[in-house]
């Protein structure tokens, strides 16, 4: 590690690495959510209105499929950068391939554009998302109790990103270069796309503009051809006793985590779908774009986060201590399934039959519904973010973060063939069982906390 930033370690106040990795993932979850945000909306609205005409159950595998195989390609892009690029690199190459994936959205309004730019996504995000977060971790030792409140500043980055996209995004698509011709309203939804791919081109530009600056030599070789003579020597060692250990743990945790994130990413499918039919979105007179709810999540984020990150500092200060990795995400599985409590309340006022809606839901429960998905987010995402960076091996440290965000790929395509079964099954019937298996599942997480602490070590 470079011995400024080692310097920097000693302060109380965060890096300054910290803030520019910060930025550059801002702009890269801007690209992405934006994307996101309008995608089932782009797969399912006629082909003359501005979309593609997909089946909606076609429509939602294939949004499954997609942002399942982004978390799958981190553990390529782990490896590679680990062996063979190095990290800076390693961000650089995906940078660039994602703002092409989003371009060809733009450029392309038929399936080959679309199945193109969903490549170029998919490629560009697995050398991305892996590497960024491991750079994060680098900036302070395995034994800094700032560690944890620094990962969830740097989850702040995304989730300002995540806030602006669909606003932004979803404006340009909805509203700015929606027009009406014959009677037929038409979309701007590759308007949105583009939006994406520029918010991608800024990040990059800063991220390589100031990164000599600011991260010095930090993730510019791989792991192997270190400077640092430790760093070099601990990816040469052979894994101890204590790292296959904590290996185990990283796995063990990952599976659970696949639960919370095949629930929490409906959001982009079937909530959307729900909210999109069946919820008032009217509010003092004026209809809100459905894709602007998809901004709930990112801005309670923004909110709670400082708050969230101060306290843990406090707990690991006093007498208590801090709780463990587990039990924070323990409790976070459980307050996704709460959420999903508050909204099976709406469904039951609203129904799943699109073609005879009773009533529909107040916006309300929606709000509530990804509050506390946010807060369970919360206390899992940036918290394992940080269990990771700690108990990985030097010499598989993006591997295992790819590990990691590949139980968010396997989650996301198990969330679009849950979400594609509320149009057959009904939203009563997954939403209860996305709930109950959530707050089984942290139940049970906490249950072997203890454990798994032990092995932690």
């Amino acid at each position: 590690m470079d011995t400024s930033v080692q310097g920097q370690q000693g302060r109380q106040k965060h890096p300054p690495g910290l803030y520019l990795l910060f930025l550059t993932e801002m702009w890269e979850r801007f690209s992405y959510y934006g994307m996101r945000a309008l995608l089932t909306l782009y797969l399912t609205t006629a082909l003359v209105s501005g979309g593609l005409g997909f089946q909606k159950t076609t429509a939602m595998s294939l949004y499954g499929f997609f942002t399942g195989a982004v978390y799958f390609t981190p553990l390529a892009g782990g490896y590679l950068s680990d062996r063979f690029l190095g990290r800076r690199l390693a961000i650089t190459i995906g940078g660039i391939a994602m703002a092409l994936g989003n371009f060809m959205l733009f450029a392309q309004h038929n399936k080959f554009g679309l199945y193109t730019g969903l490549a170029f996504l998919i490629i560009g995000n697995g050398f991305f998302k892996p590497n960024i977060s491991t750079l994060v971790g680098e900036l302070y030792t395995d034994q800094d109790k700032r560690k944890d409140a620094a990962f969830t500043i740097f989850y702040m980055g995304i989730n300002v990103g995540g806030f602006f996209a669909p606003l932004v995004c979803g404006y340009l698509a909805e509203d700015l270069f929606k027009t009406t011709a014959n009677g037929v309203v038409q979309y701007g939804y590759r308007y949105g796309f583009l939006a994406a791919a520029i918010g991608m081109v800024i990040g990059q530009i800063l991220f390589n503009a100031l990164g000599d600056r600011y991260l010095g030599d930090i993730g510019k070789k791989p792991v192997g051809k270190s400077e640092d003579p430790v760093a070099a020597a601990a990816a040469r060692a052979p894994l101890s006793k204590k790292d296959k250990q904590r290996t185990a743990v990283i796995i063990i945790i990952t599976c659970f985590v696949v639960f919370f994130w095949a629930g929490f990413e409906q959001a982009g499918s079937s909530l959307t779908l729900y909210t999109d039919i069946f919820v008032d979105k009217h509010l003092f007179g004026w209809e809100v774009p459905t894709s602007w709810f998809q901004s709930l999540n990112p801005l309670f984020i923004v909110i709670f986060a400082p708050i969230l990150s101060a306290f843990w500092v406090k707990l690991s200060s006093s007498k208590r201590g801090d709780l463990s990795a587990p039990t924070k995400m323990g409790l976070g599985m459980v307050m996704l399934g709460i959420g999903y409590m508050i909204l099976i309340l709406a469904v039951m006022q609203t129904g799943s039959d699109e073609k005879h809606i009773v009533t529909k839901a107040n916006l309300l429960f929606i709000v509530l519904t990804y509050f506390m998905h946010t807060l369970g987010e919360l206390f899992l995402s940036p918290v394992g973010l940080s269990m990771v960076s700690k108990l990985a091996p030097i010499k598989l440290a993006s591997l295992l973060m790819g590990v990691w965000l590949a139980s968010s790929g396997v989650a996301n395509i198990l969330g679009g063939k849950l979400a594609a079964f509320t149009q057959s099954l009904g939203y009563f019937e997954v939403f209860s069982l996305i709930g109950a298996v959530s707050i089984f599942m942290g139940l049970l997480l906490l249950l072997v906390s203890r454990m798994l602490v032990r092995m932690m070590d």
